[in-house]
């Protein structure tokens, strides 16, 4: 068996960074951190951890990075469960943007009712959030993945629905509103991995149409922003829709897809544990979750 005070130094290197930030968390010294460490490289007879700046888990860590916090959680609810004082528990969960900009909301409002305990949200792609569940840096995932991770339960959550919007000036410099050049209009997506656009451009236009301006504007809110003020086009969610109607009703926006909106269906993905607080915070999740458009 592994024992807890090297999983914790280990979890400890890879969430602050370095042997002495983990050491100051541990209120150890560096040297017993590193011992804790070499010790169980030498029990599972490979690396661990990177030596650099930052050090990260390396494949093998990262297996022992989430039993570490496994091992943590169920330790300090056992004490809860006889009485004593565990302290504050760590829930951290993946969580696109999307989905923390809109229903995730009630969830932080159930989780803002829980005394001692701390929410950390990894904000990723719904279709790279299982990553950090490999990791074992969180809890639980929002993801569009319903294959499970080892050791992971799935959920189906409902989706996101999109809706491709452009002004009707910049459609109107770059073909027309009829047959816009979607080689020439500008695409405003959220980031380098955010393929909703391209996804959708290439049903509608071939794989071949690239988009020779591409913005990024990395929030929803200021994505969504960027579109109406025609700074390109792209998608909106449903709320975001709704809020310009009277735009789209005057001709000013331009649906280029009525009724045909992009659905992305979401899952929950979460450790396999008899966890108090991981079962709260599943529930709280699939309370909160949109339901299939």
């Amino acid at each position: 068996m592994y024992q807890p005070a090297h999983l914790a130094a280990l979890v400890a290197v890879v969430d602050h960074g370095t042997f002495d930030r983990a050491a100051t968390a541990l209120h150890v010294t560096p040297s017993a951190v590193s011992q804790r460490i070499r010790a169980l490289e030498t029990q599972v007879g490979q690396v661990l951890v990177t030596r650099a700046a930052p050090c990260r888990a390396t494949p093998a860590g990262d297996v022992l990075v989430g039993l570490g916090r496994q091992t943590a959680l169920l330790a300090d609810e056992a004490v809860l469960r006889l009485g004593g004082p565990a302290g504050v528990r760590r829930a951290a969960v993946a969580v696109n943007a999307d989905t923390l900009a809109t229903w995730f909301h009630d969830v932080l409002d159930v989780v803002a009712g829980w005394d001692e305990v701390a929410l950390e949200i990894h904000v990723e792609d719904q279709g790279r959030s299982t990553r950090l569940l490999r990791e074992g840096r969180v809890l639980g995932a929002v993801t569009s993945d319903d294959q499970p991770v080892q050791g992971c339960t799935v959920q189906r959550l409902g989706g996101l629905r999109y809706h491709p919007v452009a002004t009707r000036s910049l459609l109107e410099r770059h073909g027309g509103v009829a047959a816009p050049d979607f080689e020439r209009l500008p695409l405003v997506r959220f980031n380098e991995v955010d393929a909703l656009q391209h996804d959708w451009l290439a049903g509608r236009a071939g794989p071949e149409v690239v988009p020779r301006v591409v913005h990024r504007v990395p929030t929803t809110a200021d994505m969504g922003e960027a579109v109406v003020r025609g700074l390109g086009w792209g998608m909106l969610l449903d709320t975001q829709l709704e809020a310009v109607t009277e735009r789209v009703r005057a001709g000013e926006l331009v649906a280029l897809a009525p009724g045909r909106p992009l659905v992305v269906p979401l899952f929950w993905q979460r450790w396999r544990l008899r966890s108090e607080l991981l079962d709260r915070l599943g529930d709280a999740v699939l309370a909160a979750a949109p339901g299939d458009p």
